[in-house]
């Protein structure tokens, strides 16, 4: 009963630790009753497969969790309305075993090398886990320690420097510690050991916290300009409206929206995630002849000197022996397609510029490893609410740069914003602001659009750029480059939101390095994975 009182106390302390509802101090030892129990167990317990007990408890931890943070996934619907139970199901379920299966190989490390050993092992499997969901095509980084401080910009300054990954670090650490502290009072019940580690870990908090406020207190870098951005908000019900109206009317009521809250000079115009065009996709290889497109030319004629990004639907067809990603699909006897999630800057008397979101959502955007689990799973994904295909990408970032003023716009897609060294590669491209164009109505009114809300001020302090984030039915926001939301709109409201956005140039040592604590975390890692086999190779030899 001690074990799964342990357990169910550190899976509450992660789970009232996550934005936008909760608060991030519970971290510092949410993982401290879970280590406890891991210690407990394989210490002084008589239960005979211990490391199986591990492992289920340490699932029943991080699928409560999951559950409680990542639960909004539900308000996702299947094509017939009804909601999607796999949506939920599967992410939840997957990613605890994951994060499961990392604590267990730290109960193997520590069983094989001892407490301090093992520790080191905790922090550096974790954050190469971190980075790992990061980069593969099942990447959920939804719950990377590192995000839960997103409502506290005033505290987490010093991202501009180690990023959110370097929180990740920050609360292991801290984890660890606590845990360390813990053990040592057990086997002596030293005061002065206690009072010397309890100094240690004030440090190792609120050190870096002082250092956040004092960053935040003496912000002064300077801009190389200033524009005039209005971030349009259609609220386009995507799962029936977008796909019943026609198209012109889609672009007219996006276009009258922008006429309406035209009440200057207006250098950038903004429009959400596939805002356009509703049904469908639109040709890239016809885009100088597009209707739609050249309706927002059009608009653009009545407002000199203004730009028009939004999100678009497109696709572009390949014949015979024409180069094509494995994205592409058959659509008749020797001609393929790929079909796209992009965004566009249009301006008139020139070509429309392109770009093609990068990271896409795993079992919406694109079927995980397709060669291989295509052939076994056929069209599985698509009865559990999935894909059986996937959308191509650009494998390097863009930036869309103005011709009329010093403005080089990121056009960041929705799910790209929750990474952390992904978004940096648009500012060593040369981007002085961030333009997040997303669509967060897919999960109705929960926490999934504040969290990807909320995730947005990372992004904002990690590359000292300021953001103009448009979302279909919210939250639009103006973020500065401290993090802190400066103008935004509420969730649902058919509005338009009007910023100054200032325009920097700098580049952080984040953006520089990016996650670099995580890749000497892999180092360590692999070092101690190297030297225990070393040492095992050794011992063998001696007997």
């Amino acid at each position: 009963m001690k074990y799964i009182i342990l357990t169910l106390l550190s899976a509450v302390l992660l789970s009232i630790s996550w934005p936008t509802y909760g608060i991030p101090f519970f971290l510092f030892f949410a993982l401290v009753p879970l280590m406890m129990m891991e210690h407990d167990l394989t210490k002084f317990s008589k239960i005979k497969r211990k490391g199986w007990a591990i492992f289920g408890l340490s699932y029943l931890c991080f699928m409560i969790w999951n559950i409680v943070t990542t639960g909004w996934l539900y308000g996702s619907k299947n094509p017939d309305g009804t909601h999607s139970l796999m949506a939920v199901v599967f992410p939840v379920l997957v990613n605890s075993l994951l994060y499961s299966l990392v604590f267990q190989l730290y109960h193997w490390y520590k069983k094989a090398q001892g407490t301090y050993w093992g520790l080191t092992f905790l922090v550096a499997i974790w954050m190469a886990f971190e980075k790992f969901h990061m980069s593969w095509e099942l990447t959920w980084p939804w719950l990377n320690l590192g995000n839960a401080f997103s409502e506290y910009p005033k505290l987490i300054q010093w991202y501009d420097t180690l990023g959110a990954t370097g929180g990740s670090f920050w609360i292991l650490l801290i984890n660890v510690y606590v845990f360390y502290t813990v053990r040592i009072w057990d086997a002596g019940k030293k005061r002065k050991s206690l009072m010397i580690n309890t100094s240690v870990l004030a440090v190792l908090i609120f050190v870096p916290m002082l250092i956040s406020m004092a960053k935040y207190h003496s912000f002064d870098e300077k801009p190389i300009g200033q524009i005039n951005v209005l971030m349009l908000q259609p609220e386009l019900d995507p799962y029936h409206e977008k796909y019943a109206k026609d198209s012109l009317t889609i672009l007219n009521e996006l276009l009258t929206l922008a006429e309406q809250n035209s009440k200057g000079p207006i250098d950038y115009y903004i429009g959400p995630e596939t805002s356009l065009p509703g049904f469908g996709s639109i040709s890239e290889k016809g885009f100088e002849h597009s209707l739609l497109l050249n309706s927002i030319k059009a608009f653009l004629f009545k407002h000199p000197k203004s730009v028009f990004a939004t999100g678009i639907s497109s696709h572009r067809f390949f014949r015979g022996e024409e180069a094509k990603s494995d994205a592409a699909y058959e659509v008749s006897e020797g001609i393929f397609a790929e079909s796209y999630n992009s965004a566009v800057q249009i301006i008139p008397d020139k070509k429309v510029e392109v770009y093609h979101k990068g990271k896409l959502v795993p079992g919406v955007e694109i079927f995980p490893y397709m060669n291989v689990l295509k052939p076994i799973l056929g069209d599985a994904m698509l009865n559990l609410g999935g894909t059986v295909a996937s959308l191509g990408i650009d494998q390097e970032r863009k930036v869309f740069t103005n011709p009329f003023n010093k403005g080089k716009l990121a056009p960041i897609i929705c799910y790209e914003s929750i990474y952390g060294e992904f978004t940096t590669e648009y500012v060593k491209k040369g981007a002085n602001f961030l333009a997040i164009m997303t669509n967060d109505s897919w999960w109705g009114v929960t926490q999934g659009h504040k969290q990807l809300m909320s995730y947005a001020k990372l992004r904002a302090i990690e590359t000292r750029r300021e953001i103009a984030r448009s979302a279909n039915s919210g939250i639009s926001a103006h973020i500065d480059a401290k993090g802190e939301v400066l103008a935004d709109t509420l969730y649902g409201d058919k509005t338009a939101l009007f910023a100054k956005v200032n325009l920097y140039d700098g580049m952080t040592f984040y953006t520089r390095t990016g996650d670099l604590l995580s890749r000497i975390s892999i180092f360590v890692l692999g070092f101690l994975v190297f030297y225990t086999l070393i040492k095992k190779i050794q011992n063998t030899k001696k007997s």
